[in-house]
């Protein structure tokens, strides 16, 4: 019955292109179809439906809140990468898009992959005049691409150091700026994006990015790099549970990782072959309640760690789990306002 149910919702979609009057679309519905579909793209790649499937997303407003929607996002832009012949007129086809979802076709393209991306993004400017500073920032490498994105901010030497104390004036007040600066470890929609990406192309690169997170699940310095990288640990781990070739690389890559990845790395795959996920999440809850209640390894914080809880430090539910609600069964939502922490939702399962 999947398959009609797509058909179907994909026929509609086309129809509505050219209709005068579009039909009356279940958001949610569809969003249900689109989410299965695109778990299963990488297993039977069907790209000429891929402007349909973007066409839903759109409908039902999952780009609204940007921070839920990296799974997304990942996958247009790891749709555009993957035939580069056809990058433009796929591109093209999304067209026209409400002012408020534009940022998804720039970021797409900007995070695509494809060697030509910027004079595809050049060539499609003039379709998001609203967009022209975003568009801007992306060619002049102000705003990186995927691949350009740090895990996580470059920790200042000893000579960094001395200088800083040596030239602030010490009655001068600090001026706290907004901190713009993308890392993994401080954006986790950003993990979400990766697992989109593999989703639309297969490829094995996001995931090597990805396992660059797992030392981060013994960090007790920064409860983000603890959580971002305990997500990463149990993503691997959940989607390796049902994907055979997923696991089959996790496999072949472990003797090659250092050993800050090793470690972790051989729990992955562990908890996929014995199909033992809540040991993963125990892990990480009592990791989280540990940092909380010592305090980070550095002591810059404690005020700060004594002062939140659960909900307060949750991720606000990402969104490659909630994918997994199809296909891997981890009760989440996505989509909308009704979303849950990560955190609170491993505690709800002790």
């Amino acid at each position: 019955m999947r398959y009609p149910a797509i058909f179907i919702t994909m026929f509609l979609l086309m129809q509505s292109a050219d209709a005068a009057v579009t039909p009356d679309i279940d958001p949610r519905a569809s969003l249900n179809v689109v989410q299965q579909w695109i778990y299963n793209y990488r297993a039977k790649p069907d790209y000429v439906h891929v402007p349909a499937a973007v066409r839903v997303l759109f409908h039902a407003q999952s780009f609204k809140e940007p921070e839920n929607a990296g799974i997304y996002l990942g996958f247009i832009a790891g749709a555009i990468g993957s035939n580069p012949a056809k990058a433009e007129q796929l591109v093209t086809s999304f067209f026209p898009v409400a002012p408020e979802d534009e940022w998804v076709i720039v970021r797409a393209i900007a995070y695509s992959g494809l060697p030509d991306w910027k004079n595809l993004l050049r060539k499609v400017a003039p379709k998001m005049p609203g967009r022209q500073v975003m568009i801007d920032s992306y060619l002049a490498g102000t705003l990186p691409t995927l691949a350009n994105i740090p895990l996580e901010d470059a920790k200042p030497g000893m000579f960094d150091k001395l200088r800083v104390v040596f030239t602030r004036n010490p009655f001068a007040k600090d001026d706290k700026k907004l901190k713009m600066a993308q890392t993994f470890a401080s954006n986790q929609d950003l993990l979400d994006t990766l697992w989109g990406y593999y989703f639309a192309t297969g490829s094995h690169l996001p995931i090597l990015r990805i396992m660059q997170m797992l030392p981060w699940t013994k960090s007790r310095d920064t409860l983000d790099k603890l959580t971002v990288g305990s997500m990463a640990r149990y993503t691997l781990a959940s989607y390796a549970v049902r994907d055979a070739g997923l696991r089959e690389f996790l496999h072949s890559e472990l003797a090659n990782q250092p050993e800050a990845i090793k470690a972790p790395l051989g729990e992955v795959i562990e908890a996929a072959d014995t199909v033992q996920l809540g040991a993963v999440r125990k892990d990480a809850l009592a990791a989280v309640d540990e940092l909380k209640t010592k305090g980070s390894d550095s002591r810059q914080n404690l005020d700060f760690w004594g002062q939140i809880g659960v909900g307060a430090v949750a991720l606000g539910c990402v969104s490659a789990a909630a994918l997994g609600q199809v296909e891997v069964g981890i009760p989440c939502v996505i989509g909308g306002s009704a979303s849950q922490g990560l955190l609170s939702f491993w505690e709800k399962q002790q």
